[in-house]
């Protein structure tokens, strides 16, 4: 039951003062600052062709130390929903794009009275909380499970897409969800805490940590590297150029002085005679 309050006073702080929702940015780790709850990253993609199956997104999850997101509960549920309404905030230019859970079916279970039951989390949680959308799951070739999340699509007999549960084929390109253990040691060199509590704020502290430095790093500098071979041109072309008149200078000098003495040599003998 704590665990269950916890967390829904987690979902209520993500917007609580106008704190939080700033820090929900996509390729951060979100953590608690008491450290016992799990951290997650929304990790969305705005180009199509970067989103991932769901192998990959696994893999992706895992190469950092954490999982594919299960969910343990309905308060779990309202916490990514909060983190993800935060994440797409207008502003953001982050829109369309379902999302990859830990919720899958091994076998070739077609559809049936039992296809439901035969869901379960890659990470071996044995949860059976359930978040589908009307007539879902539809199995047969849909063996993997994503988070509905379609602002701007027509709403359906379930409602609107967003949040719900799909099964979709696993091959299919998503965004995705990772989940990771409390941060023991928030203050590793390679992430940087933030709190993200205003002075005056009651609530628990939440902790947003930037993750996977180098994939961030690579996002920064690719787009900079015609810049900088700009600058380096510009740079090099002035160094040029001082140098060229720098020589200049220093060759026409002695002419010019060579050139005053005759002048007045000329000058002096012209006196005598």
């Amino acid at each position: 039951m704590s665990r269950v309050v916890s967390l829904l006073l987690g979902a209520a702080l993500l917007c609580g003062h106008g704190a939080f929702c700033r820090r929900v940015v996509s390729g951060q780790k979100v953590c608690f600052a008491d450290f016992k709850h799990p951290c997650y990253k929304m990790a969305y993609f705005h180009e199509l062709s970067s989103r991932v199956s769901f192998q990959e997104a696994r893999l992706a999850c895992e190469s950092e130390g954490g999982v594919l997101l299960s969910l343990e509960n309905e308060a779990e549920q309202k916490l990514i929903e909060s983190m993800l309404q935060n994440l797409t905030k207008p502003g953001t230019g982050i829109s369309d794009g379902d999302f990859w859970i830990g919720l899958w079916r091994n076998g070739d279970g077609q559809t049936s009275g039992a296809c439901p039951d035969l869901y379960q989390w890659s990470d071996g949680s044995n949860s059976q909380y359930r978040n589908w959308y009307t007539d879902e799951p539809s199995c047969g070739s849909e063996k993997c499970v994503v988070m509905y999340h379609q602002p701007t699509a027509n709403p359906g007999l379930g409602g609107p897409y967003l949040y719900q549960w799909n099964d979709d084929r696993c091959n299919m390109k998503h965004n995705y969800i990772c989940k990771y253990e409390p941060e023991i040691n928030p203050t590793a060199p390679a992430e940087k805490p933030y709190l993200t509590n205003q002075p005056g704020d009651t609530h628990q502290n939440v902790v947003v940590t930037e993750a996977g430095i180098i994939p961030n790093l690579i996002y920064v500098v690719i787009p900079t590297i015609p810049l900088l071979l700009l600058i380096l041109v510009a740079f090099g072309t002035c160094c040029f150029q001082m140098l060229h008149k720098s020589k200049g200078r220093t060759k026409t000098s002695p002419n010019q002085s060579t050139l005053w003495i005759s002048k007045s040599s000329r000058k002096e003998s012209g006196m005598e005679v």
